[in-house]
């Protein structure tokens, strides 16, 4: 049973444990104003606003796919879809402003893009902040539109702030109580754990259940594939897997544990202070709404040979800690992948934490992705390098791959042609040239071998150009050579 509150009213609703919010929605409460559009998470159609209390106890609403997220999370949250936000004729400032600004056409995705304003309107009325043109594209980058062009409903956006504001009482009221159905009950599908202990309890009675987080990738075994998941172990709510803690001086480590079920959209601002390159990768590892929901241990877990933020952590060393029946262990994030779709997870086990080590003065990284869309897109290859430059030369160079191999990797005999030398045009041949000894990629519909072999040493020659760059610039300024943390992208 699923205790939940959907536009204002209490609902309780019997669902199988892979039901998406979308289904429930459409098929058992007949709430049809969300629509499905590509059932994959990518076209925003079906866009619903979730609350959840924050910091300070009060519902903060964020954006999500509802045909990708599992229905039996809505668990004493707040479920807004479009019916709920007007009452009577009174229009919520997002719809007001499409209508004023004739954002809609055919109407199929128009649901999805009042609820990403809703949203937006929300963060603003939270935080007010200028509306800059970054945020704005944040937003609405997950919802798309054949119809109408995109200028409407930027118009739209822009002019909320200048409609009454409208607002359903009901969406400062208190979540139902949870009283967590799902925790112990083993016997159903679905199971809930708030703590760790719960949590390995879950994993020592069903080891070969699916773990689910965000469900961004795991949901579309449901939805594209048709598959059944009988078994679903929800991670969300594990109040240790939601932590963000600095490394304690006894680890003998400089960096920060990131919990596995930490969202992207909350490890972005750590990101934005610490590595910059990093945290604009995200902006085109998916839209807001992915961001919303994925997390990085689901990222890692799932073990994808193009997951986008996998080799940026293998060239900066981050490490894992695992938990399961037996406790916890630590290991290299290098020793996690072991072949496609195959880790060092050991049956019942699960990530707990990620490490992210803290940048020192001379560190530089940088990070780019090549894909078809420029935003909300699927690698085809992703490169990541980090380095310093010590007395002229190269020192602890890490060079990661996504979409060379069957697994995320370094390039260990492209790092060894750089690692102490000066970074002239010999060495990065050198370089070059050892890219065939490390990697033999495959071709697929993202790329062919031959594209992805010259487009990775391409990106070897970019990062020549970039350091050389620097280095005039850092001379011809006399000034000290400033932390590279900038994100290119294609």
């Amino acid at each position: 049973m699923i205790e939940f509150v959907l536009n204002g009213q209490p609902r309780q609703c019997e669902a199988n444990p892979d039901t998406s919010v979308l289904e429930l929605l459409r098929e058992t409460l007949g709430a049809t104003g969300t629509k499905e559009g590509c059932a994959t998470g990518d076209c925003g159609a079906c866009t619903v606003a979730i609350g959840e209390p924050g910091p300070d106890g009060k519902l903060r609403y964020h954006s999500a796919n509802a045909c990708i997220t599992p229905a039996h999370q809505l668990q004493g949250r707040h479920l807004v879809t479009v019916e709920g936000l007007a009452e009577g004729n009174a229009l919520h400032p997002a719809q007001a402003a499409m209508v004023e600004c004739h954002g809609s056409q055919c109407g199929f995705c128009t649901p999805g893009i009042v609820m990403s304003l809703f949203t937006l309107h929300e963060q603003q009325r939270h935080a007010p902040a200028p509306l800059t043109q970054q945020r704005l594209e944040a937003t609405l980058g997950g919802n798309l539109c054949r119809c109408t062009g995109y200028r409407p409903i930027r118009d739209a956006a822009l002019s909320m702030a200048s409609h009454a504001d409208n607002r359903p009482a009901w969406l400062d009221a208190a979540a139902p109580r949870d009283k967590k159905p799902h925790a112990f009950n083993l016997d159903t599908g679905f199971m809930q754990p708030t703590t760790l202990a719960e949590l390995t309890e879950c994993l020592k009675q069903h080891p070969k259940a699916r773990l689910v987080a965000g469900g961004t990738d795991l949901w579309l075994e449901t939805t594209q594939r048709l598959a059944r998941v009988p078994h679903v172990i929800d991670v969300t709510r594990v109040a240790e897997l939601n932590l963000i803690e600095e490394a304690t001086p006894e680890e003998g480590l400089q960096g920060w544990w990131i919990g596995a079920a930490v969202s992207y959209s909350r490890l972005e601002p750590l990101l934005a202070e610490h590595y910059d390159a990093f945290a604009h990768l995200l902006h085109r590892l998916g839209s807001q709404q992915v961001r919303n929901r994925g997390t990085l241990g689901g990222n890692i877990a799932n073990a994808s040979p193009i997951g986008d933020t996998p080799p940026v952590l293998l060239a900066l060393e981050s490490r894992l800690r695992l938990v399961g029946p037996q406790g916890e262990r630590e290991l290299p994030l290098a020793d996690f992948f072991l072949d496609y779709k195959r880790t060092a997870l050991k049956e019942g086990e699960a990530i707990r934490a990620v490490f992210l080590p803290r940048p020192t003065a001379e560190q530089n990284l940088k990070v780019w992705k090549l894909s078809k869309r420029r935003e909300d897109d699927i690698s085809a290859l992703l490169g990541a390098f980090a380095w310093r430059l010590e007395d002229g030369v190269m020192r602890d160079v890490r060079l990661a791959f996504g979409g060379m191999a069957a697994i995320p990797k370094r390039a260990a005999r492209a790092e060894a042609a750089l690692e102490g030398q000066v970074p002239d045009t010999a060495a990065f041949q050198a370089a070059r040239d050892a890219l065939s000894e490390d990697f033999q990629p495959m071709s697929d519909v993202r790329g062919s071998a031959q594209y992805r072999q010259l487009s990775a040493a391409n990106l070897l020659e970019r990062l020549r150009l970039v350091i050389l760059n620097d280095s005039q610039a850092s001379i011809e300024t006399e000034q000290p050579r400033e932390v590279m943390l900038h994100a290119y992208a294609h």
